[in-house]
């Protein structure tokens, strides 16, 4: 009996403890739960899905097209993600065959060449093409049997063993990418008025030769321009490289003076998480702060990691990002080109920290229904490279890179 007791006494205690300890867990993750406030915001269109297509570079690039119609025209735009996505896959087929199958073929791209098929075949409003998914039975954009399809249909035209091909591929090929994303008009109307995809282009109020692409990395001189060597650059359009702070310095004058900013980066991160935050998480002291040694931190799932980091909200280290870092990370391959965002304006946390405000293409995922907020260090260490007007570059910046 006496044992009984003791025994029982000793659960109540250690049920205590736990209760203590569970409160005092709730009570910090309480107090790392982001709460923002808005320093500049600028005008965008509404939120996208790409859902299962490889398309972000133009869900953001259009969304960054239609921001910038809004700033100098003040109408809404809503522009046709599979146009473009139809142009480019016969254009990027084309080079595959030309270099022999030696350069990628897939879904991915980049802002450059959203702007190309501006400048070359001009655009359509979303309602002048199918809606994503409609022609497969789906209602968004699934590209899963579509490229399934198309890859090897690609490869067996660039990788074959015959002295002379025929040009006939390119005509199945079209017929290929209009059967699953939709043949791209040669006229439509548009609010009562007949446009060609070139005319529609024309109209709305871009000089498609005010844009340029900023990159920072060491591999090439500053104040140089260089294709960035990643396979989604396929068409090797040249990017301005400025030094990191530049680069930074390039985004914030954008921000401030009411301009928004297409990003490339890398969201495989741990700090990109889906709950609309990018942090660069410095992951030693993280795993301090979590209280475990790097025996058992590397021994946790991936899950249970992401639990500590989430735990940590916007009081979660950092790392101070650096020129070297940044080129560490591109030359290892730690830092890929992988999603193509929108960046439109900035934000801080209740301990003054800032965060770029940016628009996603998956929805009204996450917290924050589509948006996400990161840090400044998270876009310094993992931008790849982004686009953004010329008038929107710092005028010393402008200067060196030799705009008046």
């Amino acid at each position: 009996m006496k044992k009984s007791m003791i025994f029982a006494a000793m659960l109540a205690l250690a049920a205590t403890g736990a209760n203590a300890k569970t409160a005092a867990d709730s009570a910090a993750i309480a107090k790392n739960k982001p709460v923002f406030t808005v320093v500049k915001e600028n005008p965008i269109t509404s939120i996208k899905d790409q859902n299962r297509s490889g398309t972000c570079w133009a869900y953001s690039t259009l969304s960054f097209f239609e921001s910038e119609i809004l700033k100098h025209t003040g109408k809404t735009y809503d522009l046709s993600e599979m146009f473009v996505a139809n142009k480019t896959y016969m254009d990027r087929a084309t080079m595959a065959v030309r270099m022999h199958g030696d350069v990628s073929f897939s879904q991915g791209g980049s802002a450059y060449d959203v702007l190309y098929a501006l400048q070359h075949y001009g655009i359509v409003p979303e309602n002048a093409m199918p809606a994503p998914g409609t022609l497969t039975g789906d209602s968004l954009a699934n590209f899963g049997e579509f490229f399934d399809v198309m890859t090897p249909y690609v490869e067996a035209v660039a990788k074959s063993n015959a002295k002379k091909i025929s040009s006939a591929w390119k005509s199945g090929l079209q017929g290929i990418i209009d059967s699953y994303i939709g043949k791209t008009p040669e006229k439509f109307t548009y609010q009562g008025k007949q446009y060609t995809p070139q005319s529609f282009c024309q109209s709305l109020g871009l000089n498609l030769d005010d844009y340029v692409t900023i990159t920072s990395y060491t591999h090439h001189p500053m104040w140089s321009k260089f294709a960035v060597e990643v396979q989604d650059n396929w068409r090797w359009p040249l990017s301005y490289n400025v030094p990191m702070e530049d680069l930074c310095k390039i985004i914030d004058n954008a921000v401030n003076n009411g301009y928004t900013v297409a990003w490339g980066g890398d969201v495989t991160e741990d700090g990109f998480t889906r709950k609309g935050l990018g942090i660069a998480y410095d992951v030693k002291k993280v795993r301090s702060m979590a209280g475990t040694d790097a025996d058992h931190w590397f021994k946790l799932s991936k899950d249970e990691k992401k639990e500590k980091f989430d735990s940590l909200g916007v009081n979660a280290p950092e790392v101070v990002p650096t020129q070297a870092m940044r080129q560490e990370a591109f030359d290892n391959w730690e830092t890929t080109d992988d999603h193509g965002m929108h960046i439109y304006g900035i934000a801080k946390d209740q301990n003054g920290k800032e965060y770029y405000m940016v628009k996603n293409s998956w929805g009204e995922a996450g917290k924050y229904k589509g948006l996400w907020y990161a840090s400044k260090a998270f876009v310094a260490y993992k931008t790849m490279n982004i686009l953004v007007h010329k008038d929107a570059l710092p005028k010393d910046i402008a200067k060196k890179l030799g705009f008046k």
